[in-house]
């Protein structure tokens, strides 16, 4: 039953209510910087609720199971990584060994998600942007899952969330080393291409492919994408904090600390999204298997060093 508690509370209604402050943030933070005035602070949700009581549509030709059932894959798998993240934040004893493993699994399910609905579609753009969606992964996933083993290199290959966690109360915050600054920098940059946002929004690029995967999406369906990448906003950056930063503590003045924290990253994510052109696939793909990953071996190495 506490279990069944922390997939409604903290993975579902606690995570959207963040994620969908974050994406108001982000947009509100975006038209600052082009001189805009921005949404108000409830246009992410009305947005969500808009499309809610909009028909839903299905294109001739589609695969309806697939085309329908993969937004809900998607979000479901993002409530299943918050409620371990939470969990962990929460109480460490609440750990199980490999959790880290199951994360880094299971985060690769909402780009899987899009790729399903994209090619389901039967839509010539979307299966183009699933197809960059698909690349986009395979360039990635490498260096991020380097960047995340050196937190494990640090703690003796531990792979429980809430060793870490308990390391890190006892030891300093992974990323106050050397090779976790350079981790955490080669994080961020592949949660900038997971969250699929500038410069590498290739798989949605409205002005290429007039919105790729989400092309022939409509109302629920397409809400319950936005309101998945809404959560993702929050997950991935909470996901940096758990195994970089510390986790957001409660206690005092940490809760003020780890929503700095929180919402320094939000910032950064947005600085990169508002001063960089989209890039091309082959680019990303380069860029993520030259120098991020290199970036990412050479943290590894240093965290053997124990630096």
């Amino acid at each position: 039953m506490i279990y069944l508690l922390y997939f409604i509370l903290y993975g579902f209604f606690l995570t959207a209510v963040i994620g969908l402050v974050a994406s108001w943030i982000d947009r509100k933070v975006t038209a600052r910087v082009q001189y805009r005035v921005g949404p108000p602070v409830l246009q992410p949700l009305i947005d969500i609720v808009k499309l809610l009581g909009k028909e839903t549509l299905v294109p001739r030709g589609a695969s309806k199971a697939a085309f329908l059932g993969a937004p809900l894959f998607g979000l479901a798998s993002v409530m299943l990584v918050s409620t371990i993240l939470w969990m962990n934040n929460i109480n460490t004893q609440n750990t199980f060994l490999g959790d880290l493993i199951v994360v880094l699994y299971v985060l690769t399910i909402p780009s899987i998600s899009i790729i399903m609905g994209g090619f389901a579609s039967s839509n010539p753009l979307a299966s183009i942007g699933a197809s960059r969606e698909m690349k986009l992964v395979l360039s990635y996933e490498l260096p991020f899952v380097l960047a995340v083993l050196v937190p494990v290199i640090h703690s003796g290959f531990s792979i429980r969330i809430g060793s870490l966690l308990t390391y890190q109360a006892s030891n300093g915050v992974f990323a106050g080393s050397l090779s976790g600054a350079l981790a955490l920098i080669v994080a961020i940059l592949c949660v900038q291409a997971k969250l699929a946002l500038v410069p590498f929004d290739m798989p949605e690029a409205e002005t290429e492919i007039a919105g790729g995967v989400l092309i022939e999406y409509s109302g629920t369906p397409l809400a319950v994408y936005k309101l998945m990448k809404n959560m993702l906003l929050f997950v991935l950056p909470f996901f940096l904090m758990i195994i970089f930063m510390g986790g957001l503590r409660t206690d005092g003045i940490h809760l003020l600390y780890g929503v700095l924290k929180y919402v320094g990253l939000v910032a950064i994510i947005t600085v990169i999204r508002n001063t960089n052109p989209r890039v091309r696939i082959d680019q990303a793909v380069r860029f993520f298997w030259g120098p991020v990953t290199i970036l990412a071996i050479i943290a590894v190495i240093l965290a053997f060093k124990g630096l």
